[in-house]
């Protein structure tokens, strides 16, 4: 169907808004419809500067940025490029969360696929509905269940595929109209929801168990069909369902859960170069995992990999890794461990000595004191876990100590970093799961590392779209995690270089990951035969950039 006058206007992907130059505004009837003079996007951006600097607060500025973004997705992307350390925890954590909580309030526009549980049965119907007659590359999806840490949101949840996928394009030159962001709307178990007369999800309890895989089987079969080489992207699914449904799904579609994987590879990367700083090798790490779900296990999972690459056995590697729950330390006397947690659980007789108390329980600090960890990592949304006790036995046993509280939003995190550089008299490398500004102690200043998905994810979805890649493997990961330590890390504070590269350096670092990903996939026979020069071929030309393209002399000749 050709387009023509308000009809591009209301097209996020072709509108240039006052860029239209003469002869496009006559050929496509927009004469009238804009103000008559021509501008260049650079001037364009000006104005978004301008009216950006006006907001007073961050939700305003995200709500801002989300209207740019359904109007005009060149300039969004543009400014969003120039800007990124700046605008990352305005279209992401943390203030994506309170657009999630604030969603139903203020909503504006269609933006992806909103399938519910009654509808179930017409997924296919309602894909094509959104999608018309284009090609989608990469999906994001969520049930709105475990959003960041903030619990149910139910159909709220639609602005993390909606942020995930704007990462994919900023980050990893995913081309904008070829994503969608998907919200399985299965109800909701959050009470304020359901009695807000403005909410916008199915006013139902969450269904559950069978009634809940029926809707996410005619998902998956019906976005198979239509698109058989899609990457799909799990999201924000509960502890009960993410580690399932990644097991269910992956061989029936390329797929990946990046608050298991993703988090997993960046948390080890992260590791790895604070282990590198602080001249320890790989194979000596020992680990503590506070947050036993599928991030925390996903987590540890992938440190055991990575010991395994540097020559430990299994058995030796799950031994240097520790989990410990809300109700201490996973040990196999606890009942209803979930699959996924029981390769962690410690013996108990060999470890009950830890249980000062005698009450059964072997609590965080208990763990710390034990293990003497290289490396702490929180995955618990419980802020202040972290203790000044717990962060001090841990700097006890190493030089170095690695504290990455990666809770979000920054109000989850389970230590503030300023703490933990005060505690360690400036002896910690640490790392957040959101922004956090530097520390000052006396006359020196102490950066936190974002230890940010956008590392990981984007990279991944670029390499496997490149090369039509058919599954993702866990080795993918783990060569993404590996490449990630390859790279420059920037400038060295007073203890050493940060932990990770700059966000601002996110498209040079997902194309890096990309062409590593990608040779995975071939070599693992996940993608079909190429060779290096075409693998770099193919992720170089399938990168997009913000910029305004000319529109055919003739609507005909579309």
């Amino acid at each position: 169907m050709l387009l023509k006058g308000s009809q591009i206007l209301s097209d996020r992907y072709l509108n240039k808004s006052t860029a239209f130059t003469h002869r496009e505004r006559e050929a496509y009837r927009l004469d009238g419809l804009i103000p008559p003079v021509v501008e260049d996007i650079e001037t364009q951006l000006g104005r978004v500067r301008a009216e950006y600097d006006a907001k007073s607060a961050d939700l305003e500025r995200h709500i801002f940025l989300r209207a740019l973004q359904e109007r005009n997705s060149v300039l969004f992307y543009a400014f969003v490029s120039e800007n990124l350390e700046e605008i990352l925890p305005i279209i992401y954590t943390p203030t994506v969360g309170v657009s999630c909580q604030k969603w139903s309030r203020t909503y504006r526009r269609e933006h992806g696929l909103f399938l519910s549980w009654p509808q179930r049965h017409r997924a296919a119907e309602m894909i094509n509905n959104v999608v018309g007659d284009a090609e989608i590359d990469v999906v994001v999806v969520t049930d709105g269940e475990r959003i960041l840490g903030l619990g149910d949101l139910g159909a709220g949840g639609m602005g993390i595929p909606i942020g995930k996928l704007a990462l994919y394009t900023v980050a990893g030159g995913v081309d904008p109209s070829r994503t969608l962001p998907v919200i399985l709307d299965v109800g909701t178990d959050n009470e304020e929801l359901l009695s807000d007369p403005l909410y916008l999800g199915w006013r139902h309890h969450r269904v559950r168990d069978e009634e809940y895989d029926e809707l996410v089987d005619e998902f998956v079969s019906a976005l198979r069909d239509r698109f058989p080489s899609v990457l799909l992207q799990w999201e924000d699914f509960a502890q009960g369902n993410a580690n399932r449904l990644l097991a269910r799904h992956r061989e029936r579609i390329c797929s990946f859960n990046d608050d298991i994987q993703g988090t997993a590879a960046i948390t080890v990367a992260a590791i790895a170069s604070g282990l590198k700083t602080a001249e320890v090798p790989l194979a000596d790490l020992r680990l503590v995992v506070a947050g036993a779900g599928s991030a925390g296990t996903g987590i540890a999972s992938q440190a055991v990999r990575a010991l395994m690459a540097a020559g430990l056995s299994e058995q030796e590697a799950h031994d240097r890794c520790w989990l410990v729950d809300r109700d201490g330390l996973l040990t196999d006397r606890m009942e209803d461990l979930l699959p996924f947690q029981e390769p962690f659980a410690k013996d108990w007789d060999a470890v009950a000595n830890l249980d000062d108390n005698s009450d059964g329980k072997i609590s965080l600090l208990e763990v710390v004191r034990h293990a003497l960890p290289h490396a702490l990592v929180g995955v618990t949304g419980q802020p202040g876990l972290f203790t000044e006790d717990v962060i001090k036995a841990q700097a006890a046993g190493v030089d170095r100590p690695i504290v990455l509280p990666l809770s979000n939003p920054t109000v989850r995190a389970e230590a503030i970093p300023a703490d933990v550089f005060k505690w360690t008299e400036g002896r910690a490398q640490v790392g957040s799961g959101s922004p956090f500004d530097p520390v000052t102690i006396g006359t020196t200043e102490y950066q936190t590392s974002q230890v940010n998905n956008i590392y990981i994810f984007p990279g991944v979805g670029l390499g496997a779209v490149a090369v039509n890649a058919r599954r993702i493997s866990d080795s993918m990961f783990t060569t993404a995690a590996t490449a990630i330590g390859e790279l420059d890390r920037g400038a060295s504070g007073p203890l050493g270089p940060p932990l990770l590269p700059p966000v601002s350096d996110s498209r040079s670092v997902s194309r890096h990951v990309a062409i590593a990903v990608a040779r995975c996939a071939v070599a693992e026979g996940h993608a079909d035969p190429l060779d290096d020069r075409e693998i770099i071929r193919r992720i170089d030309s399938s990168i997009w950039s913000p910029v305004y393209t000319p529109l055919p002399p003739d609507p005909a000749d579309l």
